[in-house]
Order: C-alpha cells, then structure tokens, then sequence
C-alpha cells in the first residue's frame, strides 16, 4: 500500500444510509406513509437507479442527472403507493431527499482518520449539487468532490474509474475504491484500482442480509475488507 493516494468513496450505500433517510422523509408530511409503507416505498425508488442508469447507457436517454432520473423513477412509482395526488411542489420538495440522506455513524470521523494518509474523494453516480449537500448535511469532509456528472458516464463504466486516476494524475493502482457493493469494486479492480469493501449491513434494513440483499463474505479477489470506515483506518494505518 506503500503507493496508494487516493480513496474514493461510492457514497449511495457506503458512505450514507439511502435507506433509512428515504423511509425516514417517506413517513414525514405531507407523504405519511406507515412504517411498513415507507421501508418499500425506498426500496421502490432505489430499484429503479439501475434500470434509469441503463437507459443513459444504452442511448436511449442523453445524459440525464441523477436527479432528473431519481425523478422519473419517483413519478413511476407514486400510484403504487397511493400518492399520486401529492402537489408538483410536494414532488420536487421529495425528490430533494435524496440531497439529505444521512451518513453512516463512522462516516465523518472515519473519513478524518483516513485523511491523516490519504487524499479522499467522491466517486458517485450522484450528481455534483446532491454529494456538495451530502456534504454539508453529514459534516463530509472531502478533498475533492468527483461525481459520475465529471465524465459523463456512470459507473461502471471505466471512464469513471480511470477518470479518478487521471485527475490526480495517477497511476490507477494508486488509487483505491471504497464501496458496500462487490460489483463496483470489481469493476474498479478490472480497471487497475485497489479495493476495499465495507459491510454495511443494514443498507437494505435490519433483514438486509437475511433476504439476501447483502453480501458480508469476505472476497478473496479484494484487496480489504473492514466493518466501517474506522476499522478499515486502522487497517491502513491511519494513526493520529
């Protein structure tokens, strides 16, 4: 690890919790769905990402935001849970929710800890104004902000791994993606990059792993596996 700069984080997942934060906004007003309602209506906005990406990938839409897409999947799925009725003003308001979600309990000082050795960055299929919120709202203190909306492809697709290396004028084996999801991290490994996943096992709720959702096996093709932000900074070394 003696060359490793750079870590960039995929931040959906793995540096914030997508899916409490939505259930969290979904019981809220003027939505007011129940408990039970609210946890499906996330999981029913979050499975659309990978379908709406797909469609910027294959041409059938230029490129197209996050935000814009996580729009597109929110009216798709307001009948289905009896919201069709919500004002445009009470849909743009929600779909801005996705620019509060909030971080993981190791995120802020994880991420402190890791900056004492590394140079830390986004890597998020996220819209450049939702992580700069992200940011804010969850106190993230990031060296660079890099979004999907930089190089105009979503992971992933090599440009936006490779993209990390070239901006800071790096060899990719010197940078490093941290990610919740094997997918993602296979995808920078084919690139050249480092690994390193983090479990995160309530990203799809407290029956995540039991229904499968989640993944917490260690890989042998990946180069750490941490718990959190802080045990992977204990990892690397990142002392005081």
């Amino acid at each position: 690890m003696s060359e490793l700069k750079v870590l960039a984080f995929d931040v959906f997942g793995t540096v914030v919790d997508w899916y409490g934060s939505i259930a969290r906004e979904a019981m809220a007003a003027p939505v007011g769905l129940s408990a039970e309602a609210a946890q499906a209506f996330a999981l029913a906005w979050r499975e659309g990402y990978r379908p709406a990406m797909q469609r910027v990938r294959s041409g059938e839409l230029g490129w197209t935001r996050i935000d814009d897409l996580h729009r597109l999947i929110l009216e798709g799925i307001l009948p289905r849970f009896g919201l069709q009725n919500l004002t445009e003003a009470e849909r743009a308001a929600l779909n801005l929710a996705w620019h509060r979600l909030d971080p993981w309990p190791d995120a802020p000082a994880g991420l402190l800890a890791l900056r004492r050795r590394f140079q830390v960055c986004t890597l998020s299929n996220g819209n450049l104004s939702l992580l700069a919120d992200l940011a804010r709202h969850g106190d993230l203190r990031w060296d660079l902000i890099l979004s999907a909306e930089v190089f105009h492809h979503y992971k992933p697709d090599p440009q936006t791994y490779l993209g990390v290396a070239d901006v800071f004028g790096l060899e990719p084996s010197q940078v490093m993606l941290v990610a919740a999801h094997k997918d993602d991290l296979r995808a920078a490994a084919a690139c050249g990059l480092r690994t390193a996943y983090i479990e995160r096992p309530l990203e799809f709720g407290a029956d995540g792993v039991a229904r499968g959702l989640k993944d917490l096996s260690r890989s042998s093709d990946l180069d750490f596996h941490a718990t959190d932000f802080l045990d992977l900074a204990r990892q690397l070394e990142c002392s005081p």
